[in-house]
């Protein structure tokens, strides 16, 4: 077991975050040691010893900066030269107007990349405690953080982690889905990045079909808990479908089985109730995600249930859905506004450990706090972008913008932004809102980023 040394900036964890703040520190000339326990040490939810490895392929989601807060960040996170958002594009799959990618190819991308940089050495071991005497460090160890290194922390802050579940979804063979019962379409046949218009495998419901589903996910056996875990909570952008089920009849057919925007050409003239759509998991388009599908079913219920949908009767599953424990820290409490725990300001924390959810947010922040302890280490000001940016607004929730008595983990959106008002004599229409706040955010984002290029070189 290694423990964090003091003679560098160490980065502990390789994923999203933990990649991203990395390469921003070797960028800038500073070198850099990455801690990953994998392979060494599994966890519950990975399957390579890979930087940033993915769960599922469309985790970058919507790739729309004029209208889309998680867009926005993409482009945000490009102009900063980052190594997740440039391997996600060089490896992207169709996904309508997202930006999904291959997995193993996208994590094989960003470990060729770090692990070929003259600034990074990499080691492969478990960091089971935060040293006294440490330079400067970055843990970005995300939701999965190793028990003692997690005890760890813990004394450092003084104050409890929170905790709620995650589940991921099953992928399923291409070849055996009946394409004589589904079919190719995006909603509305819109085309994004890399997509045609038809990017996703849709399977129709009637209703009848449709109330059967949702009695059997109900009914079905689930992933029993340990007494600790009881009063666990879920985050809500990521339900098991079947706790979904259990809010409604009705939840599911207008959430992740909505029918809108779809037409099954089998039978046009039939408006169908819901409809199961499955994303493009690799390049090969072998493998196929059903959307929206994450579950806490047992693996037997999950075969006998899913094969119930039409155009599934004979699917194989690469892989079935799963359960596991996500933490976070108390962040607008326990970290500065450059991420630093107040406690000990050497100690910067990023990811999804901050309260960050989803894949971006958590490597933008990674991209930040590399940013920070890279200027501080070449004698620099670390100076956070406006909240007026999509960054900005991630980094100003958790660091202050939150309640510390209610702070649950958040993905960007357009709510996190400082309101803006229409020209005057003018209201917004539409989505007006929405693109008025993307191009304030990047106009002030450049106008941010333009001393901190110098500052750089």
């Amino acid at each position: 077991m290694a423990s964090i040394q003091k003679q560098a900036i160490h980065v502990v964890g390789g994923g999203l975050a933990g990649s991203e703040a990395a390469w921003q520190i070797a960028q800038r000339g500073v070198p850099v040691v990455l801690h990953e326990m994998r392979p060494k040490m599994r966890t519950d939810a990975h399957e390579t010893g890979d930087f940033a490895e993915l769960v599922c392929s469309n985790s970058l989601r919507s790739d729309d900066k004029e209208k889309n807060a998680v867009g926005l960040l993409h482009e945000e996170m490009r102009r900063l030269g980052s190594l997740v958002i440039r391997s996600a594009d060089a490896n992207q799959v169709p996904a309508g107007g997202a930006l999904a990618v291959d997995r193993y190819e996208f994590a094989s991308a960003v470990t060729k990349a770090l692990t070929e940089h003259p600034l990074i050495s990499i080691i492969r071991e478990e960091v089971g405690r935060v040293q006294d005497d440490i330079r400067s460090a970055i843990v970005a160890t995300g939701p999965l953080t190793s028990p003692n290194l997690a005890d760890s922390i813990r004394n450092l802050t003084g104050d409890a982690s929170l905790a709620f579940f995650d589940a991921i979804a099953p992928i399923v063979h291409r070849d055996s889905i009946d394409m004589s019962k589904a079919w190719f379409q995006s909603r509305y046949d819109k085309a994004g990045p890399g997509g045609t218009g038809a990017d996703y495998i849709n399977c129709a419901m009637d209703k009848a079909q449709y109330e059967a589903f949702i009695a059997a996910l109900v009914a079905g056996d689930k992933t029993s808990f340990k007494d600790w875990e009881a009063s666990t909570p879920y985050f809500d952008g990521c339900l098991p479908i079947e706790v979904m089920a259990e809010r409604g009849v009705e939840t599911l057919r207008h959430g992740p089985m909505k029918p809108f925007g779809l037409t099954n050409p089998h039978n046009p003239a039939v408006k169908s109730y819901a409809v199961v759509q499955l994303r493009q998991d690799n390049k090969l388009g072998t493998l196929f995600n059903m959307v929206g599908f994450q579950t806490k079913l047992k693996h037997g219920e999950q075969t006998r249930i899913f094969r119930t949908i039409p155009g599934l009767e004979n699917a194989e599953f690469a892989r079935l859905g799963g359960l596991h424990r996500n933490t976070f820290l108390n962040s607008p409490k326990l970290l500065d506004g450059t991420l630093r725990l107040k406690a000990k300001p050497q100690l910067r924390f990023a990811g999804q450990i901050t309260g960050c959810e989803g894949y971006v947010e958590s490597a933008a922040m990674g991209l930040l706090a590399g940013r920070f302890a890279a200027a501080e280490a070449r004698g620099q000001v670390a100076v956070p972008p406006p909240a007026t940016t999509a960054m900005g607004a991630i980094l100003n929730h958790i660091t202050g913008g939150a309640e510390v008595a209610t702070f649950q983990p958040m993905n960007v959106n357009f709510g996190l932004f400082p309101p803006i008002a229409p020209p005057e004599g003018d209201t917004f229409r539409g989505k007006e809102r929405k693109q008025a706040l993307s191009a304030r955010a990047l106009a002030d984002f450049d106008r941010w980023l333009a001393p901190a290029r110098l500052a750089a070189e």
